[in-house]
């Protein structure tokens, strides 16, 4: 059986950046994966669980240390900056938000993936869930994004998944209303706690032993969900 290959994710709205280092990280072993914007880039961290993330700065929808803020909200991996700012002090706030390297456009690829192995060597695999996630009879698996109850696979729509896989990845914490909408609709949703309540209400159907009492999947009134361990 092949070895799992590290997850990159690529934070990034400039075509060209894509175009040569998507082959370039599946060269060296890496399964990449891009996004355009801030937003997109925030929801594949949640929802992927990226090895490492590399942000580029100058994004279309939000300033990457924006990005970079949200996601040491809830990401613990790898974040390394690539930006054509090379002032001083954005580096320094970079960091000090939580960035683990910065690295200045134009780049070498060499030097690029050595400061990936570097990354990765520092952190692990902290970033990532540790194995499947059980609630009751129920399995979320996040590497393979399977669910099953009982043992049987649960077939799930995209929305309920990735309202499940969310709070999968926040188990037995409160995930509020306005984290869930913005990761899984888009930030311009935030306040459609409507959607929400319908994709609720759909997994407890299929999978809470009585929909009209839920063990698993929990309700905090008025604040968000949780996910029972």
């Amino acid at each position: 059986m092949s070895a799992v290959r590290p997850r990159i994710l690529v934070i990034d709205d400039e075509p060209q950046i894509h175009r040569f280092l998507t082959p370039a990280l599946d060269a060296a072993g890496y399964d990449a994966r891009r996004a355009d914007s801030g937003q997109e880039g925030l929801r594949a961290i949640a929802l992927w669980s990226p090895d490492a993330v590399l942000l580029d700065l100058g994004l279309p929808d939000m300033d990457g240390k924006d990005v970079l803020k949200r996601a040491r909200e809830f990401y613990a991996g790898p974040i390394l900056i690539l930006s054509a700012r090379d002032k001083e002090a954005e580096k320094i706030e970079a960091l000090d938000l939580g960035a683990n390297d910065y690295v200045e456009k134009p780049f070498g690829v060499g030097e690029l993936l050595a400061r990936v192995r570097a990354g990765l060597r520092q952190t692990g695999d902290a970033g990532r869930p540790r194995g499947p996630v059980a609630a009751g009879d129920v399995v979320i698996d996040l590497e393979m994004r399977l669910v099953t109850r009982s043992g049987q696979p649960v077939r799930l729509t995209p929305k309920e998944y990735d309202v499940l896989a969310q709070l999968a990845l926040h188990a037995g914490k409160l995930v509020t209303h306005m984290d869930l909408l913005s990761a899984v609709w888009g930030k311009a949703h935030v306040s459609d706690t409507q959607y929400l309540r319908v994709v609720m209400g759909q997994l407890r159907h299929k999978l809470e032993a009585d929909p009209a009492a839920p063990a698993l999947l929990l309700t905090e009134p008025g604040v968000g969900y949780r996910l029972a361990g």
